[in-house]
């Protein structure tokens, strides 16, 4: 550790959704304090979002084990460290046994509920503006991006995949969306389909690759790296996807951003900017949850989420964000 340096140890989530909703308050906190250095602790699945964090000493991939050992292994990494602040999203036990300055751990406030940006800002005591999810990316990154967005027309990007079938709307719909807003008649008309994932949806890909010619499809579901899809987000004219850890980075990369919902609550997951919306079917979310109070039922809890519906709000964000030429 370099001396005069402020380490901060940041615990945040596991699932990418989370960690990107809380990513904001890294940038924040590099503004603000011009010596700060990191260690990020993370899940699998998330840590790779943090590759690019400037002044990054350590990405933790944080696995969990059956019989808890992962927080003894975290805490046996993180001691010999005198750390200026550990701020602990997870509200584990862990912090209070980590020699630092200062700790801001995140605590279950009762009321209603509240955004998942706002609940990250209370823990830093953050009183203005919370900080907007925010993702740092290398000149490689980007360049990668540009590489793989390359083209004439502009981008719908589709993420049909979810973590869990009740949250997914049919394949079948995505499609018939893409045709009407790609259509010679429609706003995206002369546009480019791309399609994000990982490799276990490539079916989806597959599924939507005759919506357009080939030289109009992109298939990001390869790629296999989520900073490099974040990057290639950043030149989508429009995001449409169910409730996920992509729908996330899409709204942090500034897509206009629809989000389609059904069991998850929108008032704490809904994507973050003033380019975003959220559309659900007639049921609200305490609706769905009356029939399936667990949510482990295998159904799909977004059948009566109708293509015209997500149409139409599809094509009024579009009018909303449209770029302005004067």
């Amino acid at each position: 550790m370099a001396r005069g340096s402020f380490p901060i140890l940041f615990i945040t989530a596991t699932r990418i959704g989370d960690a990107v909703l809380s990513s904001g308050l890294i940038k924040r906190l590099s503004d603000e304090i011009p010596n700060a250095r990191f260690t990020v602790v993370a899940g699998p699945t998330a840590a790779p979002l943090f590759a690019d964090v400037p002044n990054l000493d350590r990405v933790i991939e944080f696995a969990k084990a059956k019989d808890g050992s992962h927080w003894f292994d975290l805490w046996r990494q993180v001691r010999k460290t005198r750390w200026g602040l550990v701020v602990d999203l997870r509200g584990s036990g862990i912090s209070r046994f980590i020699s630092t300055r200062r700790r801001a751990i995140w605590r279950k406030v009762s009321g209603p509920p509240v955004h998942k940006v706002m609940e990250a800002a209370r823990t830093l005591k953050i009183e203005d503006e919370p900080a907007a999810p925010y993702l740092f990316t290398s000149a490689e990154t980007e360049a990668r991006a540009v590489e793989l967005t390359a083209g004439f027309g502009p981008i719908l990007a589709l993420a049909p995949a979810a973590n869990w079938l009740g949250k997914t709307w049919p394949i079948e719909r995505f499609s018939q969306v893409a045709m009407r807003l790609l259509d010679p008649a429609g706003p995206l008309k002369g546009g480019r389909l791309m399609v994000l994932g990982g490799p276990e949806d490539k079916k989806y890909a597959k599924a939507l690759q005759d919506v357009v010619m080939r030289r109009q499809f992109i298939d990001l579901t390869q790629e296999g790296d989520l900073l490099t899809s974040y990057a290639c987000l950043k030149h989508a004219r429009l995001f449409i996807g169910n409730d996920s850890g992509t729908m996330h980075l899409a709204a942090a990369a500034g897509a206009p951003t629809l989000g389609l919902f059904g069991p998850s609550d929108d008032r704490c997951y809904a994507p973050w900017g003033p380019a975003t919306r959220i559309v659900r079917g007639p049921r609200e979310y305490e609706q769905i949850r009356a029939v399936d109070p667990n949510f482990d039922q295998a159904l799909c809890h977004m059948m009566d989420l109708t293509v015209e519906t997500v149409e139409k709000a599809a094509v009024e964000l579009l009018a909303a964000t449209e770029p302005s030429h004067g």
